[in-house]
């Protein structure tokens, strides 16, 4: 698949909670070629610090030229990024990685969390638009707060799917893990797609082997280059070889990670 460096053009920046906000990006060239699952690397502005690019996962692609990111603030490189303004640009290459594989005739389950949640919207609505006959869609969200999360499940919604909602603070949805609604609707997944904190995914992972449901893990990373060349953001395999999330993933069969060690 071709990857692209593209000047993006800042459409909008939404801030939809304290710490989340969502980034539109004019970047046609990426947006044309992007699945579901697969990230771009973000320079975080026009000097030297930050130094490096910051891996996001594409949240949405709309079909109009734009890119989504939901982007969490964590330190300088995303401060900056939250402070653009219409007009100015960012600098991205993509799109990168391997991303989800959904058969519409299964009944599926989506698990995220925090701003795991973000490859997951574009999941659904990619599902919807080429498979109109898809079999159900069923979302699970978890959030600190309900501030993190009510907008996204909101969003999910409006597009068809089932939501279910746990916060840490019991301000929306369950109080508690996310784990918890989604291990009570198992029975009656086919399939399961995650993407989160690691002790998420890997609580996630183990119910769907306990159920003998096929799950696939996006995998979250610190990294430096996003092409394979740095080696920054390996992970243990069950195999007892190494993988690269920006390579072999950041999507594998969660049977393939070492969740233990």
């Amino acid at each position: 698949m071709p990857q692209f460096q593209e000047k993006s053009i800042v459409v909008t920046s939404e801030r939809l909670s304290e710490s989340y906000f969502r980034l539109v990006l004019e970047s046609p060239r990426i947006a044309a070629q992007a699945q579901p699952g697969q990230f771009v690397m973000a320079a975080c502005g026009s000097t030297l610090d930050p130094l490096l690019r910051r891996p996001f996962s594409i949240h949405r692609c709309l079909g109009d030229g734009t890119l989504h990111l939901l982007i969490k603030i964590v330190g300088k490189g995303t401060k900056l990024l939250a402070d653009l303004e219409p007009g100015e640009s960012c600098d991205l290459l993509g799109p990168l990685g391997k991303g989800f594989t959904l058969d519409p005739d299964k009944v599926s389950g989506l698990v995220g969390g925090g701003v795991g949640i973000a490859p997951l919207l574009f999941l659904v609505e990619q599902t919807n638009a080429r498979y109109p006959q898809h079999q159900a869609l069923h979302v699970f969200l978890g959030g600190q707060t309900g501030d993190d999360i009510r907008q996204l499940g909101q969003e999910f919604e409006q597009i068809g799917a089932s939501v279910s909602l746990a916060t840490d603070d019991g301000s929306l949805g369950m109080q508690g893990l996310v784990t918890q609604p989604f291990e009570e609707a198992l029975g009656t997944l086919q399939q399961v797609f995650v993407c989160g904190p690691m002790a998420m995914m890997a609580a996630t992972a183990t119910l769907c082997q306990q159920a003998n449901v096929p799950c696939q893990v996006s995998l979250e990373s610190h990294m430096a280059c996003g092409l394979g060349a740095c080696l920054g953001c390996t992970v243990h395999g069950a195999d007892g070889n190494y993988r690269h999330v920006c390579k072999h993933g950041p999507v594998l069969p969660a049977e393939e990670i070492a969740w233990i060690r």
